[in-house]
């Protein structure tokens, strides 16, 4: 019997998707476990596997669309032998309602007037897409000509731009300034949009206020040569940024009002202390999570954060090892950045700022000395933190770095 295979949902929060590689053909074999196709979600890019064993008859998604809804039908899968139904007679009625753009254009009148009805405004047949497209460019709805099935508006006809005099000229897009040179045009993936979206949220919506520290780091990164130079293992070494993991988890330990979310209701205060690390990829920015980074010892920490940097680089981290978090550190040391403020990773509270350790003069008692010196930056969102409780939390953690035999205790 032939069945759908669906969008899925590949994190409690995702909503839609881009079909961003199918890995097998119409007419391959497909056994239960086979990774099948490739989803860009916001936050990654995520293999799909097969739940089923059968032939694939028929994609209906093809590679590139954007703003799949989850649980819309992407391809069919049919037993070896059996006939390939059309498109429409494996869907049912609830899966065709959020159908995507290239799968629209091939729903009969009567199932695409059906499904039109829960994504109409005013009586104007849109896709979510489309709708969507058109309200960021300032587009109204009611001057484009849909050219899908029952008028229905697609992305091409908002792509046409429509009536020029529907256009609003305060909502219009900024267009690139023209240049003498040629002009590389990049795509931005689903994530980059949705990095852009959520960080001007952040920024705009979150106060934020900030408190810098210099912190001395010359008995961390003695302590770090002797831990490393008596490591059985050749292999293990561990990072400053370890050690930094470690120190701000016993540091939201110690003050844990920083280990808190914010909400129009309540104010979340939370046991447990994890970890959200900032980890630099291709397609923008991921925060694999160190969960209960205070309880771990340096070699596990150092250990689980390679593995995941690792495997986020690769594409591979399942949405529970980058969703979630209590707190979130961003280390820019290792490319010499002598400080920076960073922002907030909602609904989180507070993100910590690691520059790079360099030799400045400092003043201990009446006498200059020369010291290897870290800024420390804290953002804090001020609507659940206050600013003198920033300020003792990184007094805190001032004290643990500059202490750093507590890290190991």
């Amino acid at each position: 019997m032939a069945t759908d295979i669906l969008m899925p949902a590949l994190s409690p929060t995702m909503t839609e998707g881009k079909l961003a590689r199918w890995l097998k053909n119409e007419g391959d074999k497909v056994s239960a476990g086979d990774v099948i196709a490739e989803i860009e979600t916001d936050k990654a890019t995520m293999e799909v596997e097969a739940v089923d064993e059968g032939i694939l008859g028929r994609i209906l998604v093809q590679e590139g669309v954007e703003g799949v809804a989850v649980n819309t039908p992407i391809a069919i899968l049919v037993e070896e032998g059996e006939d390939v139904p059309d498109a429409s007679a494996a869907q049912t009625p609830a899966a065709v309602a959020p159908v995507a753009e290239s799968v629209a254009a091939s729903i009969p009148p009567a199932s695409a007037k059906a499904a039109s009805k829960e994504e109409s405004s005013d009586r104007i047949f849109v896709s979510p897409l489309a709708k969507r497209m058109a309200k960021d460019r300032g587009i109204a709805l009611g001057s484009l000509n849909g050219t899908g099935p029952n008028g229905r508006i697609l992305k091409r006809d908002v792509e046409k731009g429509g009536n020029a005099a529907a256009v609003a000229p305060k909502t219009t897009p900024a267009t690139p300034v023209a240049t003498d040179g040629d002009v590389k045009r990049v795509p931005n993936s689903t994530m980059r949009k949705v990095i852009a979206r959520r960080l001007t949220e952040s920024k705009t919506q979150v106060p934020h206020f900030y408190v810098s520290v210099d912190i001395e780091l010359d008995a961390l990164l003695a302590l770090r040569s002797k831990l490393n130079a008596t490591a059985e293992d050749n292999s293990f070494k561990i990072s400053v940024n370890d050690m930094m993991i470690k120190a701000v988890g016993l540091a939201l330990k110690k003050q844990p009002g920083l280990n808190v979310q914010f909400t129009d209701a309540e104010t979340l205060h939370f046991e447990n202390v994890d970890i959200s690390m900032a980890v630099s990829i291709p397609e923008g920015l991921i925060t694999p999570i160190i969960r209960n980074a205070d309880q771990k010892s340096l070699r596990e920490i150092s250990r689980e954060a390679k593995d995941l940097a690792k495997r986020a680089r690769a594409g591979k981290l399942k949405p529970e090892e980058f969703q979630g978090g209590t707190f979130s550190i961003s280390n820019m040391g290792m490319f010499g950045v002598r400080d920076f403020a960073a922002i907030i990773n909602p609904p989180q509270a507070g993100i910590l700022a690691i520059a790079s350790g360099e030799k400045r003069a400092v003043v201990r008692g009446d006498q200059l000395a020369i010291a290897t010196v870290m800024t420390a930056t804290l953002s804090v969102d001020h609507r659940a933190v206050d600013g003198a409780l920033g300020a003792q939390w990184l007094n805190a953690l001032r004290d643990i770095v500059q202490n750093p035999y507590t890290l190991v205790v």
